[in-house]
């Protein structure tokens, strides 16, 4: 298949890119490199040193002899993405390229409008040029399980059946995010579900849960291949965090008591999924959900998890929580549609996480201490950001 990956420089849509290539597809990636200017605003890095864009794909052509094309621009240019589709006519367009970080889109009015108008506007210009140049494109959209919140009830893979006042009809699964950015997936999957009912378009919504890990059979060839590996309170998740906080001999700062419990996923099954949902596309006209995650665990289970791994002295610290999110709460997640196209996934081991230790161990040298303590709090909405 010819595939393109939109957002194929960042965590996620490097490797993905890779692994599509690997798997014998035509891949093009496509970014505007607006996360590395992210760094340069928060003054972090990602802990792995990254090379550029054009590095990376000149030596997965040395490792592979399989060529990767590159576009350069902005979603939210139309005439750039109308363009590139024109260009590279896709059968299959993975789409990674929003701003992904809730903190992020919590830290003020600026950063939250950013967010949405990034993120929404990019993926409506999209759509109108799939729209435009093919509808038989499939739309392979990263989402999040943080669009449903924690609901007390079930969460269905997009869908739930009700039944009121004695009549019976299938809606979309009710939504209560808990940021500016979880609010703008949740644009998104209405405008995606929306154009897939008028126009006819075919998507699937992947509602991911928390990824970790840092490796793929494919970037592990080079060091030149590694993707990101971030761990500040803004970007970083949770286990990253921990992990870091373990090797440098600092508490693992749990928000609150740590009960929040969230769907996750190791990023060598990411890769997998989006490979399954671009091979097994959806019917014309059909918008489906995946809930993409393998295993749900606490804060707290986390924390614990990386503190009996360590070979070390671990403690943990409880911190006062900046996020406004339930601690205790029913979490029962249905998620068995890529299992059922043969997703076989990789479950949170003592293995995994002794690796991640070996990472941070071999680049511990950049971290920045400050980045790692929380300076986002969502009860403010004005608040800045501070120096690290």
């Amino acid at each position: 298949m010819r595939i393109l990956v939109l957002g194929g420089d960042g965590y996620l849509g490097w490797p993905t890119a890779l692994h599509l290539s690997q798997a014998g597809h035509d891949v093009a990636v496509a970014d505007n490199f607006v996360r590395r200017q992210y760094d340069f605003e928060l003054g972090v890095e990602s802990l792995v040193p990254i090379e550029s864009l054009q590095t990376r794909v000149s030596a997965w052509r040395e490792h592979t002899g399989k060529d990767i094309a590159v576009y350069v621009g902005d979603l939210c240019d139309h005439d750039h993405t109308l363009g590139m589709l024109r260009d590279f006519r896709p059968e299959a367009v993975v789409h990674f390229a929003e701003q992904r970080a809730a903190p992020y889109s919590m830290i003020d009015r600026k950063h939250a409008v950013y967010t949405q108008v990034n993120n929404v506007v990019g993926t409506l210009n999209l759509l109108y040029a799939i729209a435009e140049v093919d509808r038989d494109i499939h739309l392979v959209k990263l989402g999040t399980m943080g669009e449903y919140g924690t609901p007390n009830i079930d969460i269905e893979e997009g869908w739930l059946e009700i039944e009121h006042n004695g009549r019976r009809d299938r809606v979309l699964y009710p939504k209560r995010p808990g940021s500016f950015y979880h609010l703008s997936k949740v644009h998104d999957s209405h405008n995606i579900e929306f154009t897939c009912r008028i126009w006819g378009l075919r998507a699937t919504d992947l509602n991911q849960g928390v990824v970790y890990g840092q490796q793929t059979p494919e970037t592990a060839l080079d060091d030149r291949l590694a993707t990101r590996f971030d761990y500040d309170a803004v970007f970083g998740t949770v286990l990253n965090r921990f992990v870091i906080q373990a090797v440098l001999g600092h508490p693992l700062t749990v928000y609150g008591g740590g009960g929040q419990r969230r769907g996750i996923i190791d990023i060598r099954d990411t890769v997998q999924c989006v490979q399954l949902a671009c091979e097994n596309p959806a019917d014309r006209g059909e918008f489906r959900v995946f809930n993409q995650m393998t295993e749900s665990m606490s804060v707290k289970e986390i924390a614990e998890t990386v503190a009996r791994c360590y070979p070390g002295d671990v403690t943990i610290e409880n911190l006062e929580n900046p996020r406004v999110e339930l601690e205790g709460h029913y979490y029962n997640v249905t998620h068995t549609r890529l299992l059922d196209l043969g997703l076989s996934p990789h479950l949170l081991s003592d293995t995994l996480i002794t690796s991640l230790f070996d990472v941070a161990k071999r680049h511990a040298h950049r971290v920045k201490t400050p980045a790692l303590q929380p300076k986002v709090n969502w009860r403010d909405h004005a608040s800045p950001v501070q120096e690290t």
